[in-house]
Formats: structure tokens, C-alpha cells, sequence
């Protein structure tokens, strides 16, 4: 299943779990692994990876402040040297 990234406002603390209840969001929905990653903690603004489904959803609803995005696979480029 494709994965995608959305973007959210919390106050502190900011927690997974609150971010989950934030957008509506229930644990099969998001990457617990992946978890809250800050992007501008000082904006209080936070990312965390959804399913495809998920992500449209909230990016649809306007829970979310941004997303979603895509989350394609980090790789080099070219041989390694």
C-alpha cells in the first residue's frame, strides 16, 4: 500500500497520538514506525507518513495544513564511487 506524507499544527508537547486524534487518523492509518518528525518546530509544524487513502482524506477534509505529499525512496544516483 502507498504510503504519503501530511503536514500538521501542534502545540506542544507534540505527540503522534496527538496528531492522530488531530486529523482523525486511527492506528492502521499512519506509519508508527516513521512516527512525528519536526519540520518547524518553532511554527509547531510537524509531518508524519499515512496511507494513500488516509492522506487524500484529511488533505481533502482541511485537517491537515499541507499534503499530501509524496514520499518517494531516497537512492544514489548513478555507481557508487
Amino acid at each position: 500500500m502507498a504510503e504519503v506524507l501530511i503536514t500538521v499544527r501542534l502545540a506542544a508537547p507534540a505527540t503522534l497520538e496527538a496528531a492522530m486524534r488531530r486529523l482523525g487518523l486511527t492506528e492502521d492509518e499512519v506509519d508508527a514506525a516513521y512516527g512525528l518528525v519536526p519540520v518547524d518546530p518553532g511554527r509547531n509544524l510537524y509531518v508524519l507518513r499515512v496511507t494513500e487513502d488516509a492522506g487524500r482524506r484529511v488533505g481533502d477534509s482541511g485537517a491537515a495544513d499541507g499534503g499530501p505529499y509524496s514520499d518517494p525512496p531516497i537512492e544514489p544516483y548513478g555507481p557508487p564511487r
